[in-house]
Formats: structure tokens, sequence, C-alpha cells
């Protein structure tokens, strides 16, 4: 097997016919100095995509043909899984983003112990109302709900370390939410100002369809950043607190019912027991969902944690007792 390349570019096209040879043609003219491999990932294109990538010749082009459009978290796992190089890039293959940004965000994860740099999108050129004003709501609200201070969370051009970009577990839709994913790995994060081009050729694949995905996937994210691993916080807390006033609601009926007044099917009669019901199922629900995290981590031989280094003192300890 050939040395692992310094840098690997992952980028996922759908239907970008039009835009393949060029974008091919930046990549190799923006990192004709490193030892860099680019997997393009086709994820289901009806198009002439994959036939005009595979017109291009090149030794360090790796074309993925997905079976169909599995969308863009899994196209991005398919080639984050494939790629070698120490440095991991992803990449729109929209020619939005422009290659020639890499070898600076090389430079700034390497001066700074950096283990991801988010691009930040300079003079986006997109439709202000369909597109900025949306995103700059949905980053401020990704930004307050997981305490994640990155700009512009839908800037795919971002530089990762290997080691975090093989441990993100994208699934569904979760490529907006990477800087999150990354900060649950114990990442180091920064960002930079890129360069954004509007789009010359195609139609982009976004729409306001996707505002109620965001939102449910911003549930999840701030599951997994607060309670993933003590999710009986969650659930039993909740539980309690609404277990303990429906216990308060039925003794005040009970103590109604003592003065001779009658109860039977007052409303709050019935809230108090449908409040006793549902906290004893949060609290039995929390209980199953920490055995499932126990089981997740123990059956793989995973961790709930993260060592980023660790130091042997031993040599240096026995120097000074010498």
């Amino acid at each position: 097997m050939s040395r692992a390349p310094e840098i690997s570019v992952v980028i996922c096209v759908f239907n970008e016919e039009e835009n393949i040879q060029l974008l091919i043609s930046q990549i190799e003219g923006a990192l004709n100095l490193y030892e860099f491999e680019a997997i393009l990932v086709d994820d289901g294109s009806t198009d002439a995509t994959l036939k005009a990538a595979r017109s291009f010749q090149a030794g360090w082009l790796k074309i993925v043909e997905l079976r169909k459009n599995y969308g863009q978290s899994l196209a991005l796992s398919a080639g984050i899984h494939l790629a070698r190089g120490k440095y991991i890039v992803t990449m729109d293959g929209d020619l939005q983003n422009d290659p020639s940004d890499i070898p600076a965000m090389l430079q700034l994860c390497r001066e700074g112990s950096w283990d991801l740099v988010a691009g930040v999108r300079k003079n986006r050129q997109d439709n202000m109302f369909l597109r900025k004003i949306p995103s700059m709501i949905a980053n401020w609200i990704i930004r307050r709900s997981s305490g994640i201070e990155i700009t512009d969370y839908g800037c795919t051009l971002k530089l990762f370390r290997q080691e975090i970009a093989k441990d993100l577990g994208l699934y569904g839709e979760l490529h907006r939410f990477i800087p999150v994913l990354a900060h649950l790995e114990g990442a180091r994060i920064t960002q930079m100002e890129v360069r954004h081009h509007p789009r010359i050729h195609g139609r982009s694949k976004y729409g306001m369809g996707r505002t109620l995905r965001v939102i449910s996937d911003l549930v999840l994210m701030i599951f997994f950043k607060k309670y993933l691993q003590r999710p009986m916080h969650l659930f039993g807390g909740l539980g309690v607190v609404i277990l303990f006033i429906g216990v308060i609601i039925n003794f005040y009926m009970i103590w109604f019912k003592l003065q001779g007044q009658d109860i039977w099917g007052k409303p709050l009669m019935l809230v108090g027991i449908l409040f006793v019901l549902a906290g004893i199922q949060l609290i039995t629900f929390g209980i199953f969902v920490e055995l499932q995290m126990r089981t997740y981590y123990e059956s793989q031989q995973k961790t709930p944690y993260r060592i980023r280094n660790i130091f042997d003192t031993r040599e240096r300890i026995k120097t000074e007792i010498d």
C-alpha cells in the first residue's frame, strides 16, 4: 500500500455534472505542493456526474459511487471512512467552496494545535431571504442551545485531524452539527473566514423544508451534549417532578373526598392520575435508557471519555531522586 497522504479531501456531489471537471482542476491547483488525495462521493446522481468524474485521469483521485441518494451526512461518512490522510477536509461539490483556502486552514490547524478548523463563509453568495436569513437564525439557535460559538454551522468546508473525523458518527442529517459532534469527542475547535462563490451551474439542493429536520436534530444534539452519559438525570428528574405533582394533586383530592365532597369525574382528579402514571413511565424509561447507554459503551469496549495525551514522568522523577 502506498504511503498515506497528508491531506484527504472529501467531496460529496449530487447532480453536479457541469461542475466536476473545474472542481477537480481547482483541487489539484490548490494542493499540488502537498501529498494529498481527493475522495469524490457520488450520492446517487441521476445525471452524468459520475461519467464526468471518471473521465478525469489522476492517481490522487478516488471516486465512490453510492447505490442511491443517502443524503450528505452518510455520503460524508463514507468518504471519511475511506480517507487515509493525517488531515481530512470536507467540502461541497458545487464550486461555492474554494479549495485555495485549504492551505491556510492547514497552517492554522498546525500552529494552534487545533483539532477542527471550521470555515466561515465571507460575503456569502446566496439568496438573502431563502438562504442567508434562515441560516443566520438557525446558527443563532444552535449556538445558544449547544454553547459552541461557531459563526457558520452550515459551511461544509472544514478541516479535521484524522482521529476526530473518524470518530464523528455521522447519521441521518447530522452534518450540520459537526462542530457539536466534534466537541463531544473533546476536539479543540476554531474557525476562519473562507471564500464563497456564487453558484454558476446547477441548482441548490437545499430548501426551506429542512427547517423541521434541523429543529429535531438540534433536540438530539442537546441530548447528546448534556445527557448522553447520564440519561437518568433527564428522564428520571423530569419523572420525579411530574410524579410529585401528581401525588400532591391526588392527596388534595383525597382530602376533598374526606370532607364528603364528590370527586369522581373531576378534571383535576384525572390530571393527578395522569401525572402519577406519566412520572412512573418517565422514571422507568430513564432506567432503560441508562442500561442501554451502559450496554452501548461496554459491549463495544468504548469509554465515555477521551484521552488526548499521556505523559510519563517516571524518568524525570528518577532523575530528581538520583
